[in-house]
């Protein structure tokens, strides 16, 4: 499939893959169905990597804002996103999500990682409630 961003993830079924545009006019995550390849939007403006949750029912993406970062949590089902997004997990700071930043989160939110360029390395430990 070609002229559809970065393939970032696929379904548990291996029946989509999650790709994504960082900047212009396509930003966001679009989806691929693998039978029928074609590049069809599916979290429009979103300009960090969704991935597929453990359960395979929601898609995982990460948004800035102000001094933190919400992973948010879009339930997904056969394709479609269902529903409304949820704020899954919120950081008590913040992290650019632009190209060439490294972090990730577990599908299942127990563990992210974040390296801060610079050579200089904080680990944190967030435990949820």
């Amino acid at each position: 499939m070609e002229k559809c961003g970065f393939a970032y993830d696929i379904d548990p079924g291996g029946k989509y893959l999650l790709a994504l545009f960082t900047f212009g006019e396509k930003t966001g995550v679009h989806e691929v169905p693998i039978s029928e390849r074609k590049c069809l939007p599916l979290l429009p403006g979103v300009a960090s990597g969704a991935i597929f949750a453990r359960d395979g029912k929601s898609l995982l993406y990460a948004v800035a804002f102000r001094g933190e970062v919400a992973i948010y949590r879009q339930p997904w089902k056969d394709g479609r996103v269902i529903g409304t997004p949820q704020v899954a997990l919120k950081l008590p700071f913040a992290f650019p999500l632009t190209y060439g930043t490294t972090y990730d989160f577990s599908r299942d939110l127990s563990t992210i990682v974040y390296a801060r360029p610079g050579g200089h390395a904080d680990l944190y430990l967030m435990s949820q409630k």
